[in-house]
């Protein structure tokens, strides 16, 4: 059994984070050799994780495994480990440096690992939705891969609303407008995967002729994911956010035309020419909407790499089946049922039943065995050394990120997807 869905220039997606290299080079605040080795291999795993981030093309088990030891490290720095309850005596000892996806260079700078907890989960959800861009962009995906762009795209999810609902409220400085933890940008990266999880769910529900209902229902769910994930960015900088934005708006608009197209289906089989018309008819009004938007979209100025969904056949064959579908219901309707068309929009049934995306609960993992209360109790701030003025800090450099190959090819089936 062989699912390929192809998702190839369907997807937008931001760049990924930078950061400074950091040594946890704490000095003598280390008095012994176990709390040196927590600093090295701290050093040496977010390395190492940084690496593997920059790559959609890397497995998913290799990256949450290294994300997981590195966080498992990082909860020394962010928790208390001896008898007392709250903060890490170390949560301010070292200093972050990040980029932000939307900014370009633009630095924050913070000595705080809760900083760095949600920069870089903010980086590890972005690499899960670059990883399931790869894989849905593949020439031929199996039910399994499917499955698997399916999950991704809901850790994602999960991953930004912890951070948004976990993480934010806990730091010391108040996040920027337009920066990744700010916590409009935060909800429209949770609210766009969560989002393109359901098209997964939706493009199977198309093959797998489901009833026109149900999949009526779950394309206006989506387009409202997709039209709050925009509204989420109203109040930022259009030069930063312009172009991202105008790809939500236009993927709300195009799931909606799909919405109205399925309800005038479900209308016609009831019988309900008159109504099925009306509701093709709006339906028709969107995509043309969504065909220039995907204009608008295409100039629009802003990070990211650019999707063309116009270009893809999931887009293309909606437009014809719109009017294949109204051609039909206005002959029928001349023929046979001679019914009004009525002023008013026939009502979408709006609760999907099924199909719906939740995201996967996000968790840190518990802190590292090397980890103990005398070890926590070893590192001594008291001999922190005093920072040297003029000390030169370690740039932040762009991240080289890899390409992902996008099919060319079209499948023969009706919504891009094929099941065989």
């Amino acid at each position: 059994c062989v699912y390929t869905s192809k998702m190839a220039h369907w997807f937008h997606r931001n760049p990924i984070k930078a950061t400074a290299p950091v040594s946890f080079a704490l000095g003598p605040i280390c008095t012994n050799a176990q709390t040196q080795k927590i600093c090295s291999d701290l050093r040496m795993i977010r390395a190492q994780l940084l690496e593997l981030l920059c790559d959609p093309n890397k497995d998913v088990t290799v990256v949450k495994t290294t994300a997981d030891n590195y966080f498992a490290l990082l909860q020394g720095f962010l928790q208390a480990l001896d008898d007392t309850t709250g903060e890490s005596k170390l949560r301010h000892s070292v200093k972050f440096k990040w980029s932000n996806t939307l900014l370009g260079n633009t630095v924050v700078t913070q000595a705080d690992a809760l900083f760095e907890l949600a920069s870089m989960a903010m980086n590890i959800g972005l690499w899960y939705t670059k990883h399931a861009a790869k894989i849905a962009a593949s020439d031929e995906v199996s039910m399994d891969e499917a499955k698997e762009v399916h999950k991704c795209l809901r850790t994602a999810s999960g991953i930004f609303k912890n951070v948004k609902e976990q993480v934010i409220g806990r730091l010391l400085e108040t996040a920027e407008n337009g920066t990744d933890l700010d916590p409009k940008v935060v909800d429209a990266y949770f609210q766009q995967s969560t989002a393109e999880a359901q098209e997964v769910a939706l493009a199977r529900a198309v093959e797998m002729k489901h009833s026109a209902g149900l999949i009526s229902s779950l394309s206006y769910e989506t387009a409202q994911l997709f039209i709050t994930a925009g509204n989420s960015l109203e109040q930022l900088d259009a030069s930063n956010v312009g172009k991202w934005q105008k790809y939500l708006q236009l993927k709300g608009v195009f799931y909606m035309a799909h919405a109205h197209c399925y309800n005038g289906d479900a209308l016609l089989a009831k019988d309900k020419c008159g109504d099925a018309i009306r509701a093709l008819q709006e339906s028709e009004k969107f995509f043309e909407k969504a065909e220039s938007m995907c204009k608008e979209y295409a100039s629009a100025k802003g990070p990211g790499q650019t999707a063309r969904p116009d270009q893809h056949i999931f887009f293309k064959r909606l437009g014809k089946q719109v009017k294949v579908t109204l051609d039909k219901c206005t002959r029928e309707n001349g023929f046979i049922y001679f019914q009004k068309v009525p002023p008013e929009v026939p009502e979408l049934e709006k609760k999907a039943t099924y199909g719906l995306a939740n995201p996967e609960e996000f968790q840190l993992p518990p802190p590292n065995p090397l980890w103990s209360t005398d070890i926590y109790n070893a590192f001594d701030l008291s001999q922190a050394p005093t920072a040297k003025k003029g000390e030169k800090e370690a740039d932040v450099k762009p991240v080289k990120e890899s390409d992902i190959y996008q099919s060319t090819k079209e499948p023969g089936t009706f919504s891009g997807c094929v099941i065989s």
